[in-house]
């Protein structure tokens, strides 16, 4: 057995319930095995809430909309460069360390060799993030990647659109236990922000990283 969390919208700050679930854990590398593993996550899920509807957010999900809501397929504007780019190199690219950075140049790689570029882990003590010429801080944390999906969202109508109808989020790639950044979070918090006429709240960082100071609410909401 495995447990992994699923993030679900909530009506008050900071906007995202985490519900970890547990399920059999289907083990191996092949796409068919993630799978597997995504339908299990939302079987036991949907057990608890069968009034909740579930989304999976990754390149392995089973829905087309899952797939373009990945941080390595949403697209942010990088105004200085004149076009869009995946969430995942806005990110990664943004990082500056206590040796190096941002190492601005990953913004014009894959995803994959963006996340995997050896300065990431070889530049010391991460300090800052930065973007178009703004660094922010470390603290709260995760609250600079949310920010960015959920920017990254409002440029992307469509999918923001498609995305709302939605009430819980998973990403079977993400393991709390390894690391702290998820797009299924992020994507609980634009919903819950949507739902309640907050999206003004995505366009400073400021505001939007206040909402961390609250507690994490303690119960699954649905309201819409």
């Amino acid at each position: 057995m495995a447990r992994r969390p699923v993030y679900c919208v909530s009506n008050v700050a900071p906007y995202f319930v985490r519900e970890d679930v547990e399920f059999t854990y289907n083990g191996g590398f092949a796409l068919s095995q993630k799978q597997k593993n995504i339908a299990a996550i939302h079987a036991a899920f949907e057990g608890i809430h069968p009034e909740a509807t579930i989304l999976e957010i990754s390149t392995k999900s089973l829905q087309p909309l899952g797939v373009s809501l990945s941080a390595f397929r949403l697209l942010k504007e990088v105004p200085s460069l004149g076009e869009r780019i995946p969430v995942e190199n806005v990110f990664q690219g943004g990082k500056r360390f206590a040796e190096d950075g941002p190492f601005l140049d990953l913004y014009g790689v894959s995803p994959r060799e963006a996340k995997g570029d050896p300065r990431l882990r070889e530049s010391g003590r991460l300090t800052a993030f930065c973007f178009e010429g703004e660094c922010y801080p470390t603290e709260p944390k995760t609250a600079f990647y949310d920010w960015i999906y959920a920017n990254a969202l409002l440029e992307n109508q469509s999918l923001a659109e498609a995305l709302v109808e939605y009430d819980a989020f998973s990403d079977v790639e993400f393991n709390p236990q390894r690391s702290i950044n998820c797009q299924a979070k992020a994507a609980a918090i634009f919903v819950s922000l949507h739902r309640l006429g907050k999206l003004d709240l995505i366009r400073s960082y400021e505001a939007f990283a206040a909402i961390y100071q609250s507690p994490n609410p303690p119960c699954l909401s649905t309201d819409r």
